[in-house]
């Protein structure tokens, strides 16, 4: 795994449970997409090739828009290593969530 990719998503909405609907629509477009991921209270982290997780970062301003937020502003850390791999999710927290 040459890529780690923890985003924020931040859709405007008019109030607490239209921004979780919308934030929930773009945690399921990740699930949806077949690679490791983990659901943090601020972020969400996906582990895999560096260019395919670039456009789910793009596709989940999208998916957001389409999901009825007149927009969206977004929070990214990018961790690549293209000659190796990064730490995963796993070995950062799985002592925590045993």
């Amino acid at each position: 795994m040459e890529a780690s990719v923890a985003i924020q998503s931040l859709p405007q909405a008019p109030d607490d449970e239209e921004l979780c609907r919308i934030v929930d629509e773009v945690i399921a477009y990740i699930a949806e997409q077949g690679y490791n991921y983990y659901v943090g209270p601020f972020e969400t982290t996906i582990e895999g090739p560096y260019d395919e997780l670039m456009d789910i970062v793009k596709n989940c301003q999208y998916i957001a828009i389409k999901a009825g937020a007149p927009s969206v502003a977004a929070y990214i850390k990018v961790s690549y290593k293209p000659e190796g791999e990064v730490l995963s999710i796993e070995k950062k927290i799985g002592k925590y969530h045993e």
